[in-house]
């Protein structure tokens, strides 16, 4: 299914912050750049006339702040703070703020960051998932919505699982049979007794490992035949 295409917008006083920004941008798929202004009261009077599902914002900036623009807006995009200032870290989140970002952006916070707005994207407009192609887990007594589609593989720790996705990991309270129970039997499978892996994510096997992107997951030598079932199954699906 095809990632949704976030317009944007960057507000930031510094051309080199700009700059940084505007590549990040360019590169990821799933983001569409549609103006960049030096100034809040730029920003303002073109958000006035243009609708925008994510702004990086600066926060501070001349005359008007990024704090004072979003006071001003009526309809409020997605915001993800950039900023050089860890002091306005807990008043952003005053604003529901996507993330706080503080310069200079690494490219992996900027991508988590980007994540966790293409998911909200996705929960506030339904954007076209049906049953099978999600589930909610608790993890640090928070649900969370994991598609699976983005999940790579669940490991087992203890009385928890650890689930590994194409962006971070999370641990939930569940054994790995329960688990195992939650998931589309086409399309994920116990590879291991500490590991089920999503049979779209595996690269190349044989008779001892799985590999995923280059990581190696251990096959046990009972389920190698379930394997290549599983995986001719699916290719003709």
């Amino acid at each position: 299914m095809d990632k949704p295409i976030l317009k944007c917008v960057i507000v930031d006083d510094s051309t080199l912050q700009r700059l940084s920004i505007v590549k990040l941008i360019e590169n990821h798929p799933s983001l569409d750049l549609v103006a960049e202004y030096n100034n809040a009261i730029e920003a303002k009077m073109g958000l006035a006339t243009t609708d925008i599902d994510l702004i990086f914002l600066d926060i501070e900036m001349p005359i008007l702040s990024g704090f004072d623009l979003l006071d001003d807006l009526t309809k409020k995009p997605q915001i993800i703070f950039v900023t050089g200032k860890t002091k306005y870290a807990f008043k952003a989140f005053d604003y529901d703020a996507i993330d706080y970002l503080r310069k200079p952006i690494s490219k992996e916070r900027f991508l988590n960051a980007v994540h966790k707005a293409i998911t909200n994207y996705k929960l506030k407009n339904d954007d076209g998932f049906d049953d099978e192609d999600f589930i909610f887990v608790k993890s640090n007594l928070k649900k969370r919505k994991v598609f699976l589609n983005e999940l790579r593989y669940i490991e087992a720790l203890g009385d928890y699982v650890k689930l590994v996705t194409e962006h971070d990991a999370l641990v939930v309270l569940s054994t790995m049979k329960a688990f195992e129970a939650l998931l589309p039997e086409d399309r994920f499978l116990r590879i291991h007794k500490s590991y089920i892996v999503n049979l779209d994510k595996v690269e190349r096997y044989n008779s001892k490992v799985i590999e995923l992107d280059n990581q190696q997951l251990p096959l046990s030598r009972n389920r190698k035949s379930d394997l290549v079932e599983a995986l001719s199954a699916s290719m003709k699906s």
